[in-house]
């Protein structure tokens, strides 16, 4: 895949199949609109085109109300990933200013998608808006497709799934802790990529190795206090273990520094450190419990072992 940063930077695409869209998460619905941009690409001998934005437009059209206390599934190191795995070929990934939310649905056809692109096909999800006050929709496209030679096809709900899958949906299943249905809406793992840190010194002193994750955006949306079960992988090592989230508040409550990602491997401890990890969450298994001694430690850890054996092959 071919990633973007900027318009300057496109080349020539080959007859390009483009959508628009922030696409946080790539969950089922979006995965469904990059399958159909490559099954058409491929019969018009083209190439899939993604054009997403970054921050999110909410972030920067309402940074006080509705984009100030939105968290995203997806960071945009961890979107580009998905994307990649989805099978999409080009990602165009423009940076969202004040400025750029002035853009004209009509400027973005003729000076993007027309002028910049080439495109030949777009397609757009279920009642998709865009351009400057979302004045642009698929009668829009399609009028100035006629025009301009280019096709419109627009996703009908029902092929979605027959189910209006959201991000909002995912986000809200997330901050309640709901993994099992995050996953399913997601038809992926819900996962967090960071770095790897050393873990707790108060529990290697207890002869307990634990390893830290630290987020790489703040928005990143990270699942409420308790323990998890998870897998991580890092640099070709692979284990199950607890994932251990602690203050992860949302709101004005939100501190990053105050956030504690913490991960214990049941099996394999030489795991290097200092290398990117990706946590895969499999469930909430339990709250955070007080231990009254090193050993009541170890009972509990032994049956949250013997639970995440059998959930996670």
């Amino acid at each position: 895949m071919k990633v973007f940063h900027d318009l300057g930077e496109l080349i020539s695409i080959p007859n390009p199949v483009v959508t628009t869209g922030s696409f946080d998460g790539v969950h089922v619905g979006h995965k469904a609109i990059i399958g159909r941009i490559n099954r058409l690409a491929r019969e018009i001998q083209g190439e899939s085109v993604l054009i997403t934005f970054h921050p999110h437009p909410r972030k920067v059209l309402y940074p006080e109300t509705a984009g100030k206390d939105l968290y995203l599934i997806n960071s945009q190191r961890e979107k580009v990933e998905l994307l990649r795995k989805a099978g999409l070929q080009n990602l165009v990934i423009l940076t969202f200013t004040a400025e750029f939310s002035k853009t004209t649905s009509i400027d973005f056809i003729r000076n993007i998608l027309v002028n910049k692109l080439n495109a030949k096909k777009i397609v757009i999800g279920f009642n998709h808006q865009f351009g400057f006050n979302r004045e642009g929709n698929f009668e829009f496209l399609d009028e100035l497709g006629k025009y301009y030679g280019f096709e419109v096809e627009e996703i009908p709900e029902q092929d979605i799934h027959n189910e209006t899958v959201s991000s909002t949906l995912i986000r809200k299943a997330l901050q309640e802790g709901k993994i099992q249905r995050a996953n399913a809406y997601l038809d992926h793992h819900y996962f967090l990529m960071g770095n790897l840190l050393p873990g707790s010194q108060e529990l290697k002193e207890l002869q307990i190795q634990t390893f830290q994750i630290a987020i790489e955006e703040e928005c990143k949306l990270v699942p409420p206090d308790g323990v998890y079960a998870v897998k991580i992988e890092v640099r070709g090592h692979s284990c199950k273990g607890i994932l251990n989230i602690k203050n992860s508040r949302y709101g004005n409550e939100r501190s990053a520094d105050e956030m504690k990602i913490e991960f214990y491997p049941f099996t394999d401890q030489s795991i290097p450190v200092n290398q990117d990890a990706i946590v895969s969450f499999s469930k909430r298994i339990r709250d955070e419990l007080p231990f009254a001694s090193l050993e009541e430690l170890k009972v509990q850890l032994k049956k949250d072992q013997t639970m995440v054996d059998d959930m996670i092959y």
